[in-house]
């Protein structure tokens, strides 16, 4: 009894599902790439060795002017003056409970000026961090100890 092929192989490949994947993940990455919200303000910040992973839901903005902006959850940057600050926050960290303040303050604000909004918000009892950009690999300390 002789069986019989039911199925020609073919030695073409079709390119249409390969095309129909790039094209979703073309568009996957577009709209996703939205989601990034690109502030206007020009903060030039300092430089630190170290890191951290936190993502604040409420920005505090000092430009080189001593100007302070505020920025809800990923809402553009309001000009609030220093005595709107403090109720707009309390507001917030009553809504958010247990989240974090980022203060993003540029290299020429004074020392001064920075540390009153921080102690603005210490005495108040909320829990802020003071954002600054990675410095350079050459900048950074050398852990190892030399020979």
């Amino acid at each position: 009894m002789a069986l019989k092929k039911q199925y020609d192989i073919t030695s073409l490949f079709s390119m249409a599902s390969m095309t129909d994947v790039i094209f979703l993940l073309l568009i996957f990455f577009m709209v996703t790439s939205t989601f990034v919200f690109p502030t206007a303000l020009e903060i030039n910040l300092p430089q630190s060795s170290e890191q951290t992973a936190i993502k604040p839901g409420t920005r505090i903005y000092i430009d080189h002017d001593q100007v302070i902006y505020v920025s809800f959850a990923d809402r553009e940057p309001q000009v609030v003056s220093e005595d709107e600050l403090l109720g707009l926050l309390q507001l917030v960290q009553s809504q958010e409970g247990e989240s974090y303040i980022a203060i993003y303050a540029d290299a020429e604000v004074p020392y001064g000026r920075l540390v009153e909004v921080l102690d603005l918000g210490a005495r108040n009892g909320l829990k802020m961090v003071l954002a600054t950009k990675a410095a350079p690999v050459s900048a950074k300390p050398n852990n190892e100890q030399s020979e």
